[in-house]
C-alpha cells in the first residue's frame, strides 16, 4: 500500500531531516494516520463491533479463534494469510499473525471502504505536511 520511509520523506520535502528527526517524524506521522483512520472507520459501527475489533488489536486469542472459525474457517488457504505468514519475521508469534489477518478480514467485511479511507487520509496528511514543510524544517 505505502511505505513510511526515506522515499516518503523525499516526496513530502523532508528528506533532508537529520536521521534522528526522520525516525521521530515518521513515528508521529504513523500515530496521526492511525488515529485519524481509526476515528473515521469507527463512525457508524456499533459498540459490539468496536469491541470485537478491539479484541483483535489486543490479541485475545479466544475471540480471534472463535471469529475465524465462524467467518473464515479456511483462513490458512487464503492468500492474504499466507502472505502475512511468509512476510512475518521468524520471532513473530503465530497469534500476532492471526490477529493481523483477522483484523484485515474483519475490516473487509465490516468496512469494505477501509483502503479508501486509509488512502484518502494519507493524502490529506501528506498535503498538510507539504503545506507546513517550512515550519517543520524550521526555515520560516
Amino acid at each position: 500500500m505505502f511505505q513510511l520511509d526515506d522515499n516518503f520523506l523525499q516526496e513530502v520535502g523532508l528528506g533532508d531531516l537529520p536521521e534522528d528527526q526522520k525516525k521521530l517524524f515518521l513515528g508521529h506521522f504513523r500515530e496521526q494516520l492511525e488515529l485519524r483512520v481509526g476515528t473515521q472507520l469507527s463512525e457508524g459501527l456499533s459498540d459490539a463491533q468496536l469491541q470485537e475489533f478491539e479484541s483483535f488489536l489486543d490479541r485475545k486469542d479466544e475471540v480471534i479463534n472463535a471469529w475465524l472459525a465462524a467467518n473464515a474457517p479456511a483462513y490458512e488457504q487464503d492468500s492474504i494469510y499466507q502472505q502475512l505468514t511468509s512476510s512475518a519475521p521468524e520471532n513473530v508469534p503465530r497469534n500476532a499473525v492471526l490477529a493481523e489477518y483477522a483484523s484485515l478480514k474483519w475490516l473487509s467485511l465490516n468496512r469494505p471502504d477501509y483502503k479508501d479511507v486509509v488512502s484518502r487520509t494519507m493524502n490529506e496528511l501528506k498535503g498538510e505536511i507539504i503545506t507546513n514543510r517550512d515550519a517543520i524544517l524550521g526555515t520560516v
